[in-house]
C-alpha cells in the first residue's frame, strides 16, 4: 500500500506540473476581445445576424436583447425565436418588436420530430438569416456596446471562420463562485480551448453565450441538423466546424461580455444534468475513468495529508501547493478571486457529484428531461459527432 500511495502522489505531481504549464502557457496565448479595435465603419462592413433562441427567458430576455439594440455595430439583424414558451418571453419579445424594426421575432408553436428544443431554435433562426456571418448568443448574455464591432474586426482581421469568445461569469453567492473556479479549471483540462486555432489539432470549441461563424462555413459544416439532437450544442458546433478545416479561434470576453450562469445552487445542479453525461458520449466507462481520475488526481492530495506520513506527505503537500498556483494564476484570467481556491477540495466532489448525478438521472429517466421536453437517450446517442 505505502508503494501505491507514493506511485500515485509521484504520478498526481508529474501531470499536475504538466498541465500547470501548458495552462499558462494557454492562456497567456489567448487574446482578449477587448483588446481588439471595433470596426473603423460601424455603418458598414459585413451584414451580421444574430440568432437568440428563447425558451421562458422572461427574467433576463429584456437586458440580452437591449444590449443587442444598443451595439455600435449597425450592419445587423436580430432574430429571436422563441421556442414554446410558457411564461412572459413571448409578450416581452412583441412588445419590443413593435419598437425596434431591426427586431424579428418568431414563435415556435410545436417542436418537430428528431431535434432538441434550442438547437432546431437556432437552424431555425440561421435558416431565415441574410448575412455573411451569423452570431448564436444564449439568451441572457449582456454585451457591451462595442463587443459585436470587435469580433468583426478581429473575425476579418484573422480570416476567421469561427469566433468563440468565452463570457464574464455572474454568480451570486460564495458556493457558486467557488464552483465557477473550479469548473474553469476543469474546462480547460478537458477542452484545450487555445489549441482550437492549431489546424493539426482535434482540439475544437465552441460557447454558447457568443458563437460567431461564417455563414458559409456554418452549411459547409452541416448546419444545427448536424448536431440536431447534441445537449452539447455549442461545443459540438465548434466540432463540425474545426472537423471541416474551417479556422477557429478562441478569445477571453473580459468586460465585453457577460452572463448570470446560475443564480441559485438548485439551478447549477440542474442546469448541468442535461450535458454532463453528453460530455463523455453518455459512455458509463468512460464516466467512471473520468471521475476517478478527478477524485485521485484533484481531491485525494488534501485527503492524503492527513492519513500518510514522511516523504509521501510531503509530496501531497507539494501538490497541493502547485494546485493553488495553477488555480491563482487561472483565476487572473477569468477575474475570480484567488482565495476561492480555500474551497476547492469541496468544489472537486460537488463536481463530481453533480457528474454522476446527471449519468443516473439520464439512464433511469432514458434520457433527458429539458426545458419540459423529454428526448430519449437512444437518439441522444445516435447523433454522435
Amino acid at each position: 500500500m505505502a508503494f501505491l500511495l507514493l506511485l500515485l502522489a509521484v504520478c498526481t505531481l508529474l501531470f499536475i506540473i504538466g498541465f500547470g504549464i501548458d495552462l499558462a502557457l494557454g492562456n497567456r496565448a489567448t487574446e482578449y476581445l477587448k483588446t481588439v479595435p471595433p470596426w473603423q465603419d460601424l455603418s458598414g462592413g459585413p451584414l451580421l445576424s444574430i440568432i437568440v433562441p428563447a425558451r421562458n427567458e422572461e427574467k433576463h430576455i429584456e437586458a440580452a436583447l437591449q444590449s443587442l439594440l444598443n451595439q455600435d455595430y449597425r450592419n445587423t439583424e436580430i432574430l429571436v425565436v422563441d421556442d414554446r414558451s410558457s411564461d412572459g418571453t413571448a409578450a416581452i419579445l412583441d412588445r419590443m418588436a413593435q419598437v425596434h424594426n431591426r427586431l424579428r421575432v418568431s414563435h415556435i408553436e410545436e417542436l418537430p420530430e428528431g431535434w432538441l428544443g434550442k438547437n432546431h431554435a437556432l437552424h431555425y433562426g440561421a435558416r431565415h438569416a441574410s448575412g455573411e456571418f451569423l452570431l448564436f448568443a444564449d439568451a441572457d448574455v449582456v454585451m457591451h456596446p462595442s463587443t459585436v464591432s470587435r469580433a468583426i474586426r478581429y473575425m476579418v482581421q484573422e480570416q476567421a471562420d469561427h469566433v468563440t469568445v468565452g463570457p464574464e461569469i455572474d454568480m451570486p453567492g460564495l458556493l457558486l463562485r467557488i464552483f465557477a473556479g473550479v469548473f474553469t479549471l476543469f474546462f480547460a483540462l478537458y477542452a484545450r480551448p487555445w489549441k482550437a486555432k492549431d489546424p493539426g489539432s482535434s482540439r475544437h470549441v465552441g460557447i454558447g453565450a457568443f458563437n460567431l461563424v461564417r455563414t458559409s462555413a456554418y452549411q459547409a459544416s452541416g448546419t444545427h441538423a448536424a448536431i440536431a439532437m447534441r445537449p452539447d450544442d455549442d461545443m459540438k458546433l465548434g466540432k463540425i466546424l474545426k472537423n471541416h478545416g474551417f479556422k477557429q479561434r478562441v478569445l477571453f470576453a473580459e468586460d465585453v461580455v457577460r452572463v448570470e450562469w446560475y443564480s441559485s445552487f438548485g439551478e447549477l445542479v440542474t442546469g448541468l444534468e442535461k450535458n454532463a453525461f453528453a460530455g463523455v458520449e453518455y459512455s458509463l466507462p468512460v464516466m467512471t475513468l473520468g471521475t476517478l481520475f478527478l477524485f485521485l488526481f484533484f481531491f485525494w492530495p488534501f485527503a492524503a495529508i492527513t492519513i500518510t506520513s514522511g516523504f509521501v506527505r510531503l509530496l501531497n503537500l507539494t501538490i497541493i501547493a502547485v494546485i493553488v498556483l495553477i488555480y491563482c494564476d487561472n483565476a487572473r484570467f477569468h477575474k475570480s478571486n484567488p482565495w476561492y481556491v480555500l474551497g476547492f477540495p469541496f468544489a472537486v466532489l460537488l463536481f463530481i457529484y453533480i457528474l454522476w448525478r446527471s449519468t443516473i438521472i439520464t439512464l433511469r429517466n432514458d434520457g433527458i428531461r429539458w426545458r419540459g421536453t423529454h428526448y430519449p437517450l437512444s437518439r441522444l446517442k445516435a447523433n454522435r459527432v
